[in-house]
């Protein structure tokens, strides 16, 4: 009987070192899963502050041309004829 003792000691021990693991890797798990939360949150502030400073680098880039430089002259020209279409149709809008 002693032989079978052993076995059923041995094989506790190794179950209760699988729950030890089990349990660590569950740990482990879960502060990836806080991990990537914040690395999510990050990723998506820093993309909204990318499309803020797009938009303000295209306003820039118009008042600059509009201040007479010449190296944004054509996108500036394209914007205005661009506004000026929508507010020829805002007015026959309007007019209708």
């Amino acid at each position: 009987m002693s032989v079978i003792a052993e076995i059923i000691d041995t094989l506790e021990n190794k179950i209760e070192r699988l729950f030890t693991k089990i349990k660590s890797v569950e740990k482990n798990n879960q502060d990836l899963k806080i991990e990537l939360t914040k690395a999510a949150t990050i990723i998506q502030n820093q993309s909204q502050e990318i499309e803020m400073l797009k938009k303000q680098y295209e306003t820039l880039k118009i008042a600059n041309s509009l201040l007479g430089s010449d190296d944004n002259k054509r996108d500036t020209k394209l914007k205005i004829n661009s506004l000026i279409r929508e507010i020829d149709y805002c007015i026959a809008q309007l007019s209708d």
